[in-house]
């Protein structure tokens, strides 16, 4: 098969079928569809100031678009998220057969694994929701604490991402049992225990913040075709519209909370955390919802300092003598 012969169909149209192979056959969320396309567009149109298009691209081409985004001060996870793009959509040109060599072949991916990414210590964390448990006087103001501290301790306490709070439900709760539903990429569920300080919040959301968040969006929403006011549904936490939150008013609220932190940020920090505390990066993988142990491999440096602490205590030959070790004429005897 010759490549060139398909030079004709053009970007937008391959990238059109793509979008339709991510979200029928991969089952991926609009957003996260989205976010592949714009990596593809930013690739697409690099192509073209080399009078390229996607079906002929080269070897080459790509290793000049990865050389591009750094001399251009792209970051190493950020590369290397579109170079896991352009794999994933070059794959599946070549089941389709519509090309017949895949150009990112022995393309050397970034080290993200290196870069640690940013977390905060644990009294910012602490500071942070401290600050968000400060109750209100105000009924309605009372309502959106709650619900803001229930985020934050959510956040932190299973390390979900913005979009996996935002789509919560509350059938996804069972608080009894200090756990939550998560759906993650892909529509995948996982499972998540959560502390005892995120379960108070929660519980104290529901009892006394939603019901009233629901009660002044009834008031406000429009009736619907039955002349009845538009049900707030299942979602957990709502907006004073009674509408389900939108991911950027979780990023706002975190940056409210913290100027230098971000919903992602409190991911990190559980992780981090967790992982100085002893965990190992299996038990965090599962609990993040990496598909890939690779990805979890990020907080390796610090699992191997806990290690390190480990062997030092325990280890016969790695403690250092404290006081002075009996000699054989010190050594009492004994009858």
């Amino acid at each position: 098969m010759n490549p060139t012969a398909n030079s004709g169909v053009g970007n937008s149209s391959l990238m059109k079928d793509y979008h339709s192979y991510l979200r029928v056959e991969k089952g991926l969320r609009p957003l996260t569809c989205e976010a592949y396309l714009g990596d593809l567009r930013t690739y697409a149109e690099f192509l073209e100031t080399r009078h390229g298009v996607l079906l002929n691209a080269t070897q080459q081409d790509v290793a000049a678009f990865l050389e591009n985004l750094r001399t251009h001060g792209l970051d190493s996870r950020s590369s290397a998220r579109k170079l896991s793009c352009l794999r994933g959509f070059y794959k599946w040109l070549l089941l389709d057969r519509r090309i017949d060599h895949d150009p990112t072949v022995n393309i050397e991916s970034p080290k993200t694994w290196k870069v640690l990414p940013k977390s905060l210590a644990e009294p910012e964390v602490s500071e942070m929701l401290e600050r968000a448990a400060l109750a209100a006087n105000h009924p309605q103001a009372r309502a959106t604490a709650l619900r803001d501290r229930a985020i934050l301790e959510l956040l932190y306490a299973g390390g979900l991402r913005v979009s996996e709070v935002t789509a919560l439900n509350i059938s996804d709760l069972a608080l009894d049992h200090g756990r939550v539903l998560v759906r993650g990429k892909g529509d995948k569920e996982r499972i998540i225990p959560i502390g005892r300080t995120a379960v108070e919040a929660i519980e104290a959301y529901l009892a006394l913040g939603r019901p009233h968040l629901a009660r002044i969006g009834t008031s406000r929403r429009k009736p619907g075709a039955h002349g009845r006011p538009q049900s707030s549904g299942s979602c957990l936490f709502l907006s004073l519209r009674g509408m389900p939150l939108t991911r950027q008013w979780v990023w706002h609220l975190v940056k409210m909370a913290n100027n230098d932190s971000s919903p992602h940020m409190l991911r990190h920090s559980c992780a981090t955390h967790m992982v100085e505390h002893g965990a190992d990066l299996r038990s965090v993988q599962t609990l993040l919802g990496h598909a890939d142990i690779s990805t979890t491999q990020i907080y390796t440096h610090l699992a191997l300092g806990r290690l390190k602490e480990v062997h030092r205590q325990h280890h016969p030959r790695a403690k250092r003598a404290s006081v002075e070790q009996p000699g054989p004429g010190m050594l009492e005897e004994t009858a």
